[in-house]
């Protein structure tokens, strides 16, 4: 029951992830906050949180703040996943957004089990079936499809979260590992905010939007990595991917409570 409940709370974070996303970084005379501040924000905040957590629980008895369980590889696929994510929220609905992230998030997943060996069940294949089928009708010519750089966006991000996923699997210490990855992944802002002013892209930030970055990476980011860290140790990669099936159907609702997203054949 205790594993369900986590479960279900990283998904909910998941999904929570593309409204906040989707509200602060909107279209045109919606937006916010830029996409490029809004991904900086979202890392910073979440890796002082996540030191501060790691500085009070400690590791294996030792109250210490040092990182050791991430990578550069993880650092850089989290990188990845947050900045195409930020940009691809600039067209896309936070509910067909979610469902291109975690159909591509679930083809990595997947495909790296089976190079693996693992054999995913009946149920798990009709699983991905499914979500691929979504994905296909979606992006179909004539089908009213999403802007196709934002899709595309999307679905780089997806496969940069797939293989954060799979990298984590396994960590002894899931909190230390996504504190360290976290931290390790602002060492990629510099380049990015290099790109960003030769661009001619200033950044520009409301306080609202603002606010909204740093709760999405204090607390929907930085926590819920974390707690998927430690689910995703026991679940497998499979059933990880599986189940965030559920988070396209969380943020479609909360698309639709929150930012007024109608329902469509679509989402």
């Amino acid at each position: 029951m205790k594993l369900v409940l986590l479960t279900a709370l990283t998904m909910i974070a998941f999904a929570a992830n593309s409204v906040i996303g989707r509200m602060a970084i909107g279209s045109g005379d919606t937006a916010l906050i830029d996409p490029a501040g809004y991904s900086a924000m979202r890392l910073i905040s979440g890796a002082l949180v996540l030191a501060v957590l790691v500085g009070l629980t400690g590791s294996n008895g030792k109250r210490s703040p040092r990182f050791q369980s991430g990578s550069w590889i993880s650092a850089f696929a989290l990188f990845a996943y947050a900045v195409a994510f930020s940009y691809a929220y600039v067209a896309l609905e936070a509910g067909i957004g979610a469902l291109i992230l975690f159909a591509c998030v679930q083809a990595t997943m997947i495909g790296w089990a089976l190079k693996e060996g693992d054999r995913p069940s009946g149920l798990e294949w009709a699983g991905l079936v499914t979500a691929f089928g979504a994905f296909i009708w979606l992006v179909s010519p004539g089908l009213s499809a999403p802007d196709p750089w934002a899709a595309a966006l999307m679905a780089l991000s997806g496969a940069a979260w797939g293989v954060y996923s799979l990298r984590g699997r396994g960590l002894p210490d899931p909190l230390k590992a996504t504190a360290d990855n976290f931290m390790r992944s602002l060492a990629f802002l510099v380049p990015l905010g290099v790109i960003v002013v030769l661009a001619g892209n200033g950044l520009q930030a409301s306080g609202r939007g603002a606010l909204l970055a740093i709760v999405s990476g204090a607390v929907t980011s930085g926590v819920g990595y974390a707690l998927w860290y430690r689910v995703l140790r026991q679940i497998g990669a499979t059933q990880g991917a599986i189940v965030q099936l559920t988070v396209p159907v969380i943020a479609t609702i909360g698309g639709s409570l929150f930012l007024g997203e109608t329902w469509s054949r679509h989402c």
